[in-house]
């Protein structure tokens, strides 16, 4: 853990993903699940017969590869529109496409988050030192046609 890199838990309850379901977290306690891996603003792959997705280095427009976070989180909508919303209600239908180590998927499947999670390890840098994130690791997707994002892929499933 380092020092220099705490977390912000700003009044949130002490371990409240362990004592609360999905719905009942205040938006502040929703928002603190991300751990800022970024893998969710990886475009992502489906084969149409099977159904498998596959992550690609290639980043939403709006994806700050140095941060691993949105550089439009708040008004992400108005310039990516397909930019999926994750909420309590809306996880089941998404959940096919968040990585396996996401804190949403893990919480909605009842498992306990990673000890590299930011929640519990108390710092933001442990999902990079984990090599969780992929900080520094994208290409923006303007500069990669469509058609050759399958030459992006990063792994088979999330």
């Amino acid at each position: 853990m380092t020092k220099s890199d705490p977390i912000s838990r700003d009044g949130l309850p002490d371990k409240f993903w362990e004592k609360k379901s999905l719905t009942q977290m205040s938006p502040s306690e929703w928002e603190a699940l991300c751990d800022g891996c970024g893998r969710c603003c990886l475009n992502k792959i489906e084969d149409e017969e099977t159904g498998e997705v596959f992550l690609t280095r290639v980043a939403c427009r709006l994806f700050d590869d140095s941060t691993c976070r949105c550089g439009q989180y708040e008004n992400r909508r108005q310039f990516v529109p397909e930019c999926i919303s994750i909420t309590p209600k809306s996880i089941k239908d998404h959940a096919y496409w968040l990585p396996k180590t996401c804190a949403y998927l893990l919480l909605w499947q009842k498992k306990p988050l990673y000890d590299w999670h930011p929640l519990v390890s108390g710092t933001a840098q442990t999902v990079h030192e984990a090599g969780i994130s992929i900080k520094d690791q994208t290409v923006p997707e303007f500069e990669v046609h469509e058609d050759d994002w399958e030459d992006h892929i990063i792994e088979d499933g999330t």
